[in-house]
């Protein structure tokens, strides 16, 4: 099974969520759909998929997710950008 920790936000430098999830395509549908509608992220409308990690075990990824939490602002956006320089939504390339 794989997990996936994620990071989603409104526009590009705007709010920042991260998140693990065992399926990141009902994740990210939930997210944009606002299914939760009182959660951070339908609060603040979080709902651009813009990076995603991989992990083979819950462990590994509940560690990276901890472990990026506890990141400053600019470290985050710095990963971002790396990847995913133009912010892209990358829902549709799941």
């Amino acid at each position: 099974m794989k997990f996936y920790i994620y990071i989603i936000t409104n526009k590009p430098k705007g709010v920042l969520y991260i998140g693990l999830t065992k399926d990141l395509k009902r994740r990210k549908y939930q997210h944009k759909n606002k299914i939760h509608p009182t959660t951070f992220s339908a609060r603040y409308n979080l709902d651009k998929l813009v990076y995603f990690e991989t992990f083979k075990n819950e462990e590994a990824a509940r560690l990276r997710e901890k472990r990026m939490k506890k990141w400053n602002r600019d470290w985050k956006i710095e990963l971002i950008e790396k990847n995913n320089p133009k912010w892209k939504d990358l829902y549709n390339n799941l």
